[in-house]
């Protein structure tokens, strides 16, 4: 006799979260039990004879409560669909049915109802022709291969504008609805039938359920839960279904054998990180052997904390063993401190970098009349990242992304100022990060077979610089799953471009990109999208990543802004909106205030602190712990990688946004006009971490930012 397989499908996980807290505990308790035995006695497992699917059983939770369960009639598959109160449960069986589409092979629930039809376009008039149906170009087979129900073709095909594909979203399979909704934004029908359609040639058993949900397009849906540990960590926080559900693209990048350095793409919102930290557990799971270990490293500190935080509620504990979280600042220290390294790193504003740097600039030349500033992102930019210690060696390098030139002789005039820089340093014993880098390089170039890792994935990789991305390319061997690198242009509000292949990683015919936005509604992904508005950014190699070519499916109100005469006043109205929405049921947890500036941030606290609101300030060494009441408070910086449901952009001023200090440091036209981007990159990762609700306010003058994007938000693609 066959073991009793029960899968949970997320559905059932989000019904579960909408029933009371009190009624919660029940359900954990019977599902619990249902997994060991369905048909054990107490379970009233009965046929329904009115529902939609004839393999839909009910099971009684309680008095009151009743799940919903597909049994097929072919091995001893359970799947748990949905719970609720007994009539509306029953009612939710009638509605619904599940298929196996006979082309994707994926499991499917369909509402039963008809497909509405589709109004006629309006009659061609010589200012008016009719429109096309929108998907014209796509024969049946396509349609179907992309997940479309036989039933629902027809209708499909009658589609004439994305609107009329939007009303009726609820009428198709996700999986289909996304598809249909990337063509219609653009996407290449190869890529998306890469993503999302069964090979031509597959063989689907509609009846073999089991076979079903070994499938990845399944698995985005549902889940055969495998130990009693697991089942309690879904039920306990049913709401993160990142932590189980990935979609078919995300899936087939987590868990391909790769024959070597992957770089995925992705706007805000995507689910990279999560692609990582998938990533990073199946290969503890699935390929590290003996004492193998990985690294999965980030830019920022406070991110490596939320990313380790995250990681233990997806990972076993003999799997957290093997991988180690570390921003690559923090492990570079380390990887030193470990090899009696005899210099201290040191970083720009340290009181000891700066004197090093005034005694430094002492032998500033007179001509060719350069002011401090230059000499600063000449060494930053030029010196530190090539390594250059010598005259000579100045004098030959290359000056790319500098928009001041210079001959050899002005070269030569200037290097007294980067030898003494280097000769301060040394007498102090100190030293730079990327310096510091370049000797990990060195240490681990002298036995490449003892590197520490079998394999590093990278988070946020935007904001790496070439010599810390050459830095990775040692930390592993090079072969198969070696490197699995994430980021998005969009979001570099750190360093400068650094292509892949100048550190070595050759990522050529292994490139994706991910284009489904879970985080944010369309209006808030528009309004983020048009603050980088004119701009190109590179795809993290030598090529170019279009901008805007992801969409949300979700819908919501467009971000408001409002423009108040003093901060005081636009802290006030703050205060009062978030009254409304915790009047609403909002948790305060759910809700941040972002600044672009601390300063400016401890006064809108204060001000909320006086209305009596509490609040949270995030910090850079820690997580944010979501148990702790209060608004939360987090800088532009710090935000990066989080989400809230409501997030107030707030302080949106003139001379703040962009900050006009950071933007006046620059004495190079070119630093200047990259300031200015990574301005509006910070700008556009504070907006995209709203999911509900966005809210911008300014006091005084409005950020330019916001002006350009007023025209352009409602209309951006």
């Amino acid at each position: 006799m066959p073991t009793p397989r029960v899968a949970l499908g997320e559905r059932f996980l989000e019904a579960f979260a909408a029933i009371p807290r009190s009624k919660q505990k029940k359900v954990m308790d019977f599902v619990a039990k249902f997994r060991v035995n369905p048909r054990a006695p107490g379970i009233h497992y009965e046929k329904l004879h009115d529902a939609a699917d004839p393999n839909f059983r009910s099971v009684r939770i309680d008095r009151e409560y009743r799940g919903i369960v597909l049994q097929p009639a072919q091995g001893d598959l359970h799947i748990l669909l949905w719970v609720d109160k007994h009539d509306a449960a029953y009612a939710w069986a009638r509605r619904h049915r599940c298929a196996i589409h006979p082309h994707t092979g994926a499991l499917q629930i369909l509402e039963t109802q008809d497909v509405q039809e589709v109004p006629p376009p309006p009659a061609a008039t010589p200012s008016a022709p009719q429109a096309p149906p929108l998907f014209a170009e796509l024969t049946d087979e396509q349609l179907l291969r992309l997940g479309v129900p036989e039933e629902r073709l027809e209708g499909v095909k009658g589609l004439t504008s994305v609107e009329a594909l939007e009303s009726i979203e609820r009428r198709l399979p996700v999986e289909a609805f996304e598809a249909l909704y990337l063509l219609a934004a653009g996407t290449p029908l190869a890529e998306i039938l890469r993503d999302y359609a069964a090979p031509a040639d597959a063989r689907i058993d509609v009846d073999d359920f089991a076979g079903a949900l070994q499938r990845d397009v399944s698995k985005r849906w549902f889940h055969v839960v495998e130990d009693e540990l697991e089942l309690r960590d879904m039920l306990q926080a049913p709401l993160e279904t990142w932590r189980v559900f990935l979609h078919p693209s995300q899936r087939r990048l987590v868990e391909r054998d790769w024959n070597g350095p992957v770089r995925v793409l992705g706007g805000a919102g995507t689910g990279k990180t999560v692609v990582a930290m998938h990533r990073a557990r199946w290969l503890a799971r699935c390929v590290l052997r003996g004492n193998e270990r990985l690294l999965l490293t980030t830019f920022s500190r406070n991110l490596a904390v939320d990313i380790q935080e995250n990681l233990k509620k997806i990972c076993r504990p003999e799997e957290l063993e093997r991988i180690e979280v570390s921003n690559l600042d923090a492990w570079i220290s380390r990887f030193l401190r470990h090899q009696d390294y005899p210099l201290t790193i040191v970083y720009p504003g340290d009181q000891r970098y700066e004197e090093c740097w005034a005694n430094a600039l002492q032998m500033r030349p007179a001509e060719p009349g350069l002011p401090g500033r230059f000499f600063r992102e000449e060494w930053e930019r030029v010196i530190l990242p090539q390594r250059i210690t010598s005259k000579r060696e100045y004098a030959l390098a290359q000056r790319t992304g500098r928009g001041v030139p210079l001959n050899r002789m002005q070269r030569l005039a200037l290097w007294p100022v980067f030898e003494e820089m280097r000769i301060q340093l040394a007498r102090f014993r100190l030293t730079t990060i990327q310096d510091a880098a370049h000797a990990v390089i060195d240490l681990l170039g002298k036995a490449p077979e003892r590197r520490p890792y079998r394999a590093v994935v990278v988070d946020e990789a935007q904001d790496f610089d070439r010599e810390m991305m050459t830095l990775i390319r040692h930390l592993a061997p090079p072969g198969r799953n070696d490197l699995f690198i994430v980021g998005d242009a969009h979001q570099r509000i750190y360093q400068r471009p650094a292509p892949l292949s100048q550190a070595g990683i050759e990522i050529r015919g292994q490139g994706r990109k991910l284009r489904i936005n879970y985080r944010t509604t369309e209006e808030i992904r528009r309004f983020a999208t048009a603050v980088l508005a004119g701009e190109t950014f590179d795809d993290l190699d030598e090529g170019q990543d279009a901008t805007g070519d992801d969409r949300s499916l979700v819908h919501g109100e467009p971000p408001q802004l409002q423009v108040f005469a003093t901060l005081e006043a636009e802290g006030d109205w703050i205060a009062g909106q978030i009254r409304k929405l915790t009047g609403q049921g909002l948790a305060e947890a759910d809700i941040c205030v972002v600044c672009r500036t601390k300063a400016c941030l401890e006064r809108i606290g204060k001000r909320l602190e006086r209305r009596g609101i509490a609040s949270v300030a995030l910090s850079r060494d820690r997580a944010d712990d979501r148990s702790l009441a209060g608004v939360r408070l987090a800088t532009m910086h710090r935000v990066k990688g989080l989400e809230f449901k409501v997030v107030f952009a707030a302080a949106l001023t003139k001379g703040v946004v962009p900050l006009e200090r950071a933007l006046a440091a620059a004495s190079d036209p070119v630093e200047a006009r990259q300031s200015e981007r990574q301005e509006r990159a910070l700008f556009h990762v504070a907006a995209t971490r709203a999911v509900q609700h966005l809210y911008l306010s300014a006091h005084g003058e409005p950020s330019l930012f916001l002006t350009v994007v007023a025209g352009q938000a409602e209309g951006a693609p």
